[in-house]
């Protein structure tokens, strides 16, 4: 960057304008934090309110992938995404 070079009122309109267009989408997106890809078990017990043994038990029907390192299990929150959208009921499905 050149020392000598002037920033304008405009330069600092237009940089104003789009602080406030990613702000508004990172608040939007996360509150402003990062969607995490991988999830500890706790988390996703939390996230699905679903005791341990139910958990355990969609693990082992396949029903929610994992993936475990070490001693702890590890699943993916696009994996619990699909999940969702799979088991989604519109209104044709309730009856």
């Amino acid at each position: 960057m050149n020392p000598k070079q002037l920033v304008t009122l405009e330069d600092l309109t237009n940089f104003k304008a789009e602080l406030f267009t990613e702000i508004g989408r990172l608040i939007k997106t996360g509150k402003g934090q990062p969607e995490k890809k991988w999830l500890k078990t706790r988390e996703v017990r939390k996230l699905l309110g679903v005791s341990p043994g139910k958990l355990q038990t969609m693990r082992k029907s396949g029903v929610l992938t994992y993936m475990r390192i070490g001693g702890s299990l590890y699943y993916d929150q696009e994996d619990i995404d699909k999940m969702f959208e799979k088991n989604k009921i519109g209104p044709k499905d309730k009856q």
